[in-house]
């Protein structure tokens, strides 16, 4: 991927939310059109309708206890809102050979990374878990419990699927599994992908300025042991998305920019498996 042929659609951004099925609708035939390549590399950014969404490993007892509506879609991860004030970016984006769904997570990880701290928030990753955190405060003299450590070996990174030791998600860009060394950690950004005939869909949600009481009804990504932050949460004082969007769009082409560029191939010789990632 060449970071000048990646094309960026603000499809609502401030001016009006989308709801969720306009969306979606617009991501399928955008995908259609990129693994024929028809279009080039194409991120949609826009704010949601208020809406849940359920990934394939949600668990029941996570949904809204008031039977607020969730739609399911066919991505990575688990439940999660969308609605105004967070930036969702959908990137529809053909991957270079070998298709490796881990490296493309950790490239929409780190893009939104550079972005935040362009905002002055510092975030990082987790063992163990996918998205962008704010990590709790030291607690001085703290004993770890050994039962909550990760065990890189074992890391699911939350898609089902087992892996070996990588060094990629062992690196120092990862902070420790929090096993109570630290107060609760604030999840930023959540990422949920899926990878259909070597196309990406879905893609990640940053909190600017939403309602976070919309997280209450659930339990976001499954997680039961750490919060939700937002940017204007974090800085203290009211973030638009809109004040979001330009340094996220600059980010994004930049990790883009540095993956091999994908060889063309007709589309009946792709992959038609599926691939869902993260959470």
């Amino acid at each position: 991927m060449v970071s000048e042929n990646v094309r960026f659609v603000r499809m609502g951004i401030g001016e009006r939310t989308v709801p969720y099925q306009e969306a979606w609708a617009e991501q399928q035939r955008l995908h259609a059109l990129r693994v024929a390549d028809e279009i080039p590399d194409t991120v949609l950014l826009l704010e949601h309708d208020p809406v849940y969404t359920m990934g394939k490993r949600t668990n029941p007892a996570d949904l809204p206890l008031d039977g607020t509506p969730v739609v399911e879609v066919n991505r990575g991860g688990e439940i999660t809102w969308h609605g105004p004030g967070q930036l969702v970016g959908y990137p529809i984006v053909k991957l270079p050979d070998p298709i490796d769904v881990v490296a493309y997570v950790r490239r929409l990880e780190e893009a939104l990374i550079r972005a935040c701290a362009g905002f002055g928030v510092d975030t990082t990753r987790v063992e163990g878990r996918s998205g962008v955190w704010k990590l709790g405060a030291e607690i001085p003299g703290a004993v770890v419990d050994p039962s909550q450590v990760v065990e890189i070996g074992k890391l699911t990174l939350r898609m089902g699927l087992p892996l070996g030791i990588d060094p990629r998600l062992a690196g120092p860009e990862y902070a420790p599994s929090n096993a109570g060394q630290r107060g609760d950690d604030r999840k930023l950004a959540a990422i949920g992908v899926r990878v259909a005939r070597g196309v990406t869909m879905h893609g990640f949600a940053l909190n600017c300025d939403p309602d976070m009481t919309s997280f209450d009804k659930i339990v976001p990504c499954g997680i039961r042991d750490a919060g939700v932050a937002s940017l204007a949460g974090e800085l203290g004082r009211p973030f638009p998305v809109a004040e979001a969007v330009g340094p996220v769009e600059r980010a994004l082409a930049g990790v883009f920019a540095e993956l091999p560029e994908p060889a063309a191939q007709p589309a009946a010789a792709q992959p038609a498996a599926a691939q869902p990632a993260a959470g």
